[in-house]
């Protein structure tokens, strides 16, 4: 049974209203199933877990396609369908009799593929009276372990750990899945590369410049104002790469507390209270959320409610918001990043009026349109090629990489927890240790620095180099390698 993956509008009354959902669709048409789940569940569930049930019940389809004769029960073939997600297809010569062809999946990945199906596969079962692929069953001595230090674990750490009921806990550690999977290996925060300091500058003055306009005495003439101003949202204020998509002109002002610098809102898409410019039928000013504002100004949906390959697509990620009006502040670190980004935001607004764009987004096209994310990676991209540099995520040297830098930045300043939690907008004190996290160098610096006071100290916890000739090296060590100066006479002074 081939299928394919579209978009389709779904109406569901005569409200003119349509909701936008993947579909498989196959040669007997959609598969009606996922689409009644998808649209009963599609308000708790975020569009990527939606995106990752779809690709898992495609990925159920085409192993049932290819492997429907080896099996007469369907638990034993969703297991052996879990392990080929794991293994792969491919058999050691390179060949995959199947046709499938696929690649080993990590365990995180398999992870939450099989969950997503799992799940669809129960409610199918409650609904439709169809056998569940990876049913319940009692769980052993061990898993009930397992499962109880988890919820400890999340209970611990919960700021309403009051709330977490033990009888709901205990019926639920009680049950396990019958598919096992995988452990995901713990991995230790990894440390973020982040945009180098130095750099900065010359990004933003030699890198986002006008082609043909460099000489150009005139700034917003010379200078590509636009693609200044998100990158020092992201790198000066900590902004994600997408939030900037959603500023408003209304959501920059001058700062009063803070004279002659930028005082910046960033509203949720669509609950964020909108600006006062709405009117009603008899000319007074209407109070409502940015996505009826939207709507009944300018015909448009929230950038989150586009499809993630709509230019007008923005994502946002559940940040704790500072206001009842459902908007973060930006917080400038340096705090003359403010002043500056004041001075160059009203040129660029002079800019952007001549353009008499039909919509509030602050920043735009050439056209008035609203800009695009994927358009600024392209465009910061080329400016970090014009001084130097290679765009890398790797490197910190990408957009994503300015975020990391404004985290560690406060990090070093030493700033309380607390307040570094408030500036990233983060809901758990924890979210921040990826920028707290050491990279190798501050590592071997932070080693060396103990090892020196530990030498000094002579309390026994310093290991001195070995006398390498006391144990027969000298044989194999014709040019005295080993029995050179210790390393501790060879540091630098």
């Amino acid at each position: 049974m081939t299928h394919t993956v579209v978009y389709y509008k779904v109406v569901r009354d005569n409200t003119g209203i349509h909701e936008e959902i993947p579909v498989i669709l196959t040669e007997f048409g959609p598969l009606q199933p996922l689409v009644h789940y998808i649209l009963k569940h599609q308000h708790t569930l975020s569009k990527s877990n939606i995106n990752k049930l779809v690709q898992a019940v495609g990925l159920l389809i085409d192993y049932m396609e290819a492997n429907h004769q080896a099996f007469d029960d369907p638990n034993d073939l969703f297991n052996t369908f879990v392990q080929r997600l794991y293994s792969g297809t491919v058999g050691v010569d390179g060949s995959d009799p199947s046709g499938l062809y696929w690649d080993a999946r990590t365990p995180l990945v398999v992870r939450m593929l099989v969950n997503q199906l799992s799940k669809f596969s129960d409610w199918m079962a409650q609904e439709y009276g169809t056998k569940q692929l990876n049913p319940w069953r009692q769980a052993t001595r061990a898993e009930e372990q397992l499962a109880w230090a988890a919820w400890q674990h999340q209970r611990n750490r919960a700021f309403l750990s009051h709330t977490l009921s033990v009888d709901v806990a205990r019926l639920k550690v009680s049950q396990a899945r019958t598919v096992l999977l995988k452990q995901n290996p713990v991995i230790d925060h990894e440390p973020v590369k982040y945009f180098p300091a130095d750099r900065m500058v010359d990004l933003l003055f030699r890198g986002f410049v006008v082609p043909g306009k460099q000489k150009s005495p005139r700034i917003e003439e010379r200078l590509n104002l636009r693609d200044i101003l998100i990158t020092m949202l992201l790198h000066y204020g900590g902004l994600r790469v997408s939030e900037p998509f959603h500023l408003y002109v209304h959501d920059v002002i001058h700062d009063d507390t803070s004279p002659g610098s930028a005082l910046v809102k960033v509203y949720h898409p669509s609950l964020g209270q909108a600006p006062s410019d709405l009117r009603d039928a008899k000319g007074k000013s209407v109070t409502c959320d940015r996505a009826t504002y939207l709507r009944d100004k300018y015909g448009l949906l929230p950038r989150t409610d586009y499809k993630s390959s709509h230019t007008l697509h923005a994502g946002w990620k559940g940040n704790a918001l500072d206001s009842k009006q459902h908007f973060m502040h930006v917080h400038w670190a340096p705090r003359w990043a403010g002043e500056l980004f004041w001075k160059l935001w009203v040129f660029y607004m002079a800019q952007r009026e001549r353009l008499n764009p039909d919509h509030p987004f602050a920043f735009v096209t050439r056209a008035g349109k609203p800009y695009s994310i994927d358009a600024f990676e392209d465009a910061h991209a080329k400016a970090v090629q014009r001084i130097g540099l290679v765009p890398a995520k790797a490197l910190g040297t990408t957009p994503h990489g300015h975020r990391h830098a404004y985290g560690q930045r406060l990090s070093d300043l030493g700033l309380d927890p607390i307040f570094l939690k408030k500036a990233l907008h983060h809901k758990s004190l924890e979210s921040q240790a990826v920028y707290t996290e050491p990279d190798r160098v501050k590592l071997n610096r932070a080693i060396d620095a103990a090892l020196s006071r530990s030498e000094k100290a002579e309390d026994g916890t310093a290991l001195p180099p070995p006398d390498f000739l006391a144990y027969g090296f000298k044989d194999v060590d014709p040019l005295g390698l080993l029995s050179g100066p210790s390393p501790r006479l060879l540091r630098r002074k």
